[in-house]
């Protein structure tokens, strides 16, 4: 089992919709990242949540993600002044449920 995720909220800017899922689906993940996952939460809002084999591996692989990030940020939208255009959050996986 993945030992910590994490999970990102953005909103994408209207009609960047394609090139959004484009880019993501193109990204390469960073080593230690096992699986990857993006959910449609909204008509134009999107969660991506990603397992990792560690806390180690996540922040290792910052450089790679706010590389990426800054390739789709003028397709995202403003979440708010303090948040920007993206709403992060990571923790240790607690609880797994498989099958």
């Amino acid at each position: 089992m993945a030992d910590f995720l994490n999970c990102v909220r953005v909103v994408v800017k209207q009609g960047c919709e394609q090139r959004y899922l484009d880019a993501v689906e193109a990204w390469a993940s960073p080593s230690g990242m096992r699986q990857r996952y993006l959910a449609r939460t909204g008509e134009r809002a999107f969660c991506f949540v990603a397992l990792w084999d560690s806390k180690e591996s996540l922040v290792a692989a910052r450089p790679e993600m706010i590389e990426h990030l800054n390739s789709v940020r003028d397709l995202l939208e403003e979440l708010t002044p303090e948040l920007g255009v993206t709403d992060p959050v990571s923790g240790p996986v607690i609880h797994c449920t498989n099958g």
